[in-house]
Formats: C-alpha cells, structure tokens, sequence
C-alpha cells in the first residue's frame, strides 16, 4: 500500500459464543492437535457457520477502517493446527502431552509417524472466501516451520534439520497457492523462536526461506511473547532471537511493543525489513485511547522511518471479547491516522 502507517490484524479475532465454546477456551492452551469439542455447532453445519462468522470478522476490520483484513482465523481451534494436522506424517488422533511455552502448562501436539508432506491445500479456500468478501488488501497466516518442528512429537525423523526443512516445503506449497488464490500478504507465526533461541538459531532461518521461496506477494513473520491474556511478565529488555531475521527473506517483521513496554531501539537491528508494530496491548478488554495508540507509534518512529511501518495488535486478539477488539481496533486505526496527519504536515 502507498498509505503511511496502514493498519491490520496480526491474525486471529474472537470467535462468536455461538461458534466456539468460549469458556472452555479461556482455559487451554491452544490445541496443537485437534480440539473438536470447542465447536458448539454439528459437524454438517459447521463450515457454513464458520463462513457467516469470518464474514462478521471481515465486516468488523471494515467498519473499524483496517487496511489490510485478514479473516480473523475463525476457523482454527489455534493459530497452527489447522495447517499442520492437515499434513500426510502427522498422527493427530494418537496426540502426545508437552510442556508449553508458558511454565506449568502443557500442550497436546501430533505425533510425527512418516513423512511430513502437503497432499491437498488447507487455507486456500479461506482465502477465496476472504477474497470474495472484501474489495480491501487481505493477509493470511499459516505456522512457520520453526514453529511447526517445536509442536510436535518426532517418533520418525531423528534428525531436526530434515524434520524441519520438510515442514518448510509443505508450508511454501500453501504459500504459493495462497498467493495464486488472491492473498496480498501471506504471514508466518513463528512464537517459538522467542522462546527457544538456541534450536532457532540452529534451524529457523534456512527453514523460514525454504518456506517462502517463490512467494508472490509480500510476506510477513510474526514472534511474540505468547497471548496476552495468558502471559503477563513480558519482558521490555528485547527479543532473544530478533536480528537473525535481517538475514532472512522475509518482508515483514511482526513484534510487540505495548504490553512488554518494548525499548523500540531494538528495531534498529532489522534496517531492510518492515516492522509490523505491535501497538495494542491484549492483555485487558480496556481500550486505549487514539493518542495512546499515537504514543506507541510515536516510540517507533526514533528508530524506523515511517514508510516502514505497518500498525497492528501486539499479537492475535483470540481471548478478547469482541466488543473489546472492535473498540481496539478502532482506536488503533484513530490512532495511526493521528500520527499520519503529523507526519504529512
């Protein structure tokens, strides 16, 4: 987009009552596996229903004035199963507990049995939908392969490079096909890189590239600390694995900046990239002011030149409720259109 300071969700948007079991959702880490029941609607109906509420979603992000709308991943019981579980070598309905990224809580994630191999697309069909419901830019998210490799259980491989550059080739199949179906940006949430540096630094890089070859449009990795409503002690010091994404392919870089309070100076470390500015903190339904919003921005611009800055929420708004994140949303948009004006005069 030629706008300054355009504005987007980093992905997921609350999920109606309705669709999901919402309760039961405030109290789980996000399924690596499979979740079936947070559905409240029967299987026969399901997608249908899915469609009518990504449709609520979209039309949310246009009232708010969002540039560039994703469909708010109404479909997924988290950000990465839907993609990973779809995957030929995944054993879903045999799962396997983990510890998760949050100390005390654990995750259920696939066993890998075989081979990890794309057989069919996944999201494409999400992004046909989106396409065909918006005449707005539109961004996709999958999971990164990093992420993917550290989701899961290796009963296979034996070897993490190889399990992670196969992650890394089914993920590019689904990126070039989004691409082709009409998705302007394509993102991939990559959380683990924060909070396993050493394992990143061995395999993310090679295996992110590997996952974007070929992309045709602009792409996007997002990190974070973890959800905001379920990790409250984040840090403002930095990322830990933060400028090896320089070296990377990728155009965009997703980080947080409001609930850490995160000294911007950091982002002197990706001079070539974009910055996806974190700007909403998700840890409360309390809505921040424009001129708050307007202040965070503010930060970035000591160390960012404005034509590289894209605004958005610090990271997914899936444990909000939805009057909350319109209400974000809006003063999110507020507030970048404040800044907007300040630079243009």
């Amino acid at each position: 987009m030629n706008q300054l300071f355009p504005t987007t969700l980093v992905g997921s948007y609350p999920q109606p009552d309705w669709l999901v079991d919402r309760e039961r959702l405030s109290t789980m880490v996000p399924a690596r596996a499979r979740a079936h029941e947070l559905w409240r609607i029967p299987e026969p109906w399901l997608e249908q229903a899915q469609d009518d509420a990504t449709i609520l979603a979209i039309r949310d992000q246009e009232r708010a004035g969002i540039d560039i709308v994703t469909d708010g991943e109404i479909r997924r019981e988290s950000y990465s199963n839907r993609f990973a579980v779809a995957l030929e070598g995944m054993d879903a309905d045999n799962p396997a507990q983990i510890p998760a990224r949050t100390p005390g809580r654990y995750q259920i994630v696939p066993r890998v049995v075989g081979r990890i191999r794309r057989t069919r697309p996944v999201c494409v069909r999400d992004v046909e939908v989106l396409r065909a419901n918006t005449d707005r830019p539109i961004k996709i998210t999958i999971p990164g392969p990093f992420t993917m490799t550290q989701q899961l259980i290796d009963e296979h491989y034996a070897d993490e490079q190889a399990l992670a550059m196969d992650c890394a080739a089914a993920i590019n199949e689904e990126v070039r096909d989004l691409f082709a179906a009409g998705a302007d940006v394509v993102q991939l949430d990559e959380p683990f890189l924060q909070a396993r540096p050493d394992a990143a630094r061995r395999l993310a890089i090679p295996a992110i590239d590997r996952a974007l070859e070929g992309a045709g449009g602009s792409t996007a990795v997002h990190l974070c600390f973890g959800y905001g409503k379920l990790v409250k002690d984040k840090p403002s010091s930095g990322y830990s694995f933060l400028h090896e994404l320089e070296q990377s392919n990728a155009d965009q870089i997703s980080i947080e900046t409001a609930q850490p309070d995160l000294d911007c100076a950091i982002l002197e470390a990706l001079p070539s990239k974009t910055i996806m500015l974190g700007v909403l903190d998700l840890s409360t339904d309390s809505v921040e002011t424009p001129e708050a919003v307007a202040a965070r921005i503010r930060r970035a611009l000591a160390h960012v030149a404005p034509e590289r800055l894209v605004i958005a929420p610090d990271c997914g708004m899936k444990y909000l409720s939805r009057a909350a994140a319109f209400a974000k949303m809006k003063a999110m948009v507020e507030g970048a259109a404040i800044v907007r004006r300040e630079v243009a005069d």
